[in-house]
């Protein structure tokens, strides 16, 4: 396996995690700013204030999107699995 399949794989690794995590990441921000506007107008300076939301969205966000996330990664498995003689054969 030369060094560009092996660049090649770990950048495809890294946007499927990107890609997975994205939801519950994002979620989480909005969810974590929309808390932070609530405090700043109700002058509310609680910082577990926010926690409960987030875990909330974040587990709302993997329920709803788990299905997509378990294709993605298998698919993503998938296709490493079978290219394993093509980049074992570049390596020789």
């Amino acid at each position: 396996m030369g060094f560009d399949a092996f660049t090649e794989v770990s950048n495809q690794a890294i946007k499927v995690t990107l890609y997975i995590a994205s939801p519950m990441l994002i979620g989480a921000l909005l969810i974590g700013i929309m808390v932070s506007i609530f405090q700043a107008v109700t002058q509310i300076n609680e910082q577990t204030l926010s926690f409960i939301p987030k875990i909330v969205v974040i587990v709302g966000a993997l329920v709803i999107f788990a299905p997509w996330m378990s294709e993605t990664l298998t698919s993503f498995t998938r296709d490493l699995i079978v290219n394993i003689p093509s980049m074992v054969a570049i390596g020789n």
